[in-house]
């Protein structure tokens, strides 16, 4: 495991030449807001190795072999990799391959872990003993070390052989662009204007305090953001829509802080949110629904697709609703779906 400057340099010095990297990162987000992170694994054609996070002074070096414009990353599942590592670099990747969205490409199932691929692909069978260890934790045992290099052992196959498939099925292009969309940065940015998508329970409260929820929900989450913590430990859910419910009243303090926070965010005083999306489809809907499924189901069988990666349940919700930001009507989702789309309208 690298643990010094000097190791991650004749690291980075061994694989100057090598462009395509797997990575994968073990993290701790238990206590806080934001990941710790504590590793980064990286293998080429010629190297394997564990880099110590928590152990290692200047990261710039390994920064800047990591966000080269042609360094591509592969990565199974790897929005929280690309996260844990924003926090620290605040950069983004300018490549990147997901081998379970590639995966889900090739019809496996979606969210497929690292470990059923590389059984499927490889033949390999691999150990899950550690993956609720503490990653902050001083020595780490040899085998935890062991199982987070197996992360990235196998993935350089794993890649190899999904790209081979998606080459032949014309589904790279598209791989690509949903990789691409994981390296938009408003995915890394706390939103206060949007977490009150994050209230469970949300459409169980009546329209009259919406306004207030979403504007607890801001407050909660700037709290989180400056504090590091959970955003739970700031303020529960159903602490939250019971103060919505004047079932509870905030503290003096609470109310202090809150009162200053909105003074600084006049957006949130006039909010008007939309929870249409969480209340249950109208016999209207229902039937929309049930016909654009079918529509998709036929398209997704001509292109050997999982119908769920072209439009899932929540998202035909929302195209139902008038939501013209759905991900089907642009890139190569509207392409495939455009004719369709356009003869269900006229029917």
């Amino acid at each position: 495991m690298i643990q010094t400057d000097q190791q991650l340099g004749d690291f980075l010095n061994a694989i100057k030449s090598h462009t395509h990297l797997a990575i994968d990162t073990e993290f701790k987000r238990v206590d806080t807001f934001y990941p710790i992170l504590c590793l980064v694994q990286i293998a080429t054609k010629s190297a394997t190795d564990c880099i110590d996070i928590l152990a290692i002074e200047n990261l710039e070096p390994l920064f800047e072999k990591l966000y080269r414009a042609d360094t591509v990353w592969i990565v199974h599942s790897a929005r929280q990799d690309i996260e844990a590592l924003y926090y620290l670099s605040d950069r983004l990747p300018h490549q990147l391959f997901d081998t379970q969205i590639a995966a889900h490409f090739l019809n496996h199932p979606a969210q497929i872990s690292y470990q059923k691929i590389t059984e499927i692909l490889q033949g390999v069978v691999l150990d899950k003993a550690y993956t609720r260890l503490d990653w902050t934790m001083r020595p780490l045992p040899e085998e935890a070390v062991e199982y987070a290099l197996d992360d990235v052992r196998y993935l350089l196959k794993n890649y190899t052989q999904l790209l081979e498939q998606l080459i032949i099925e014309n589904k790279l292009d598209w791989l690509m662009a949903d990789g691409h969309d994981l390296s938009n940065i408003n995915l890394y940015l706390p939103n206060f204007d949007q977490a009150w998508q994050k209230i469970k329970g949300l459409s169980k409260l009546p329209k009259s305090t919406h306004q207030k929820a979403a504007q607890l929900a801001a407050w909660r989450e700037s709290q989180a953001v400056a504090k590091n913590k959970p955003r739970k430990w700031i303020m529960a859910d159903e602490k939250l829509i019971d103060y919505c419910l004047n079932k509870a009243k905030l503290s003096d303090q609470t109310k202090v802080t809150f009162n200053g926070f909105l003074s600084q965010h006049s957006q949130l005083v006039d909010t008007h949110i939309e929870v249409t999306s969480h209340q249950p489809p109208s016999k209207s809907e229902k039937q929309q629904k049930n016909q654009l499924q079918k529509l998709i189901q036929n398209i997704a069988t001509q292109y050997n697709l999982d119908k769920t990666l072209i439009a899932n349940s929540k998202t035909l919700m929302k195209y139902i609703r008038g939501d013209q930001s759905v991900n089907f009507l642009s890139g190569w989702r509207y392409h495939i779906l455009k004719e369709e789309l356009k003869n269900a309208k006229q029917s």
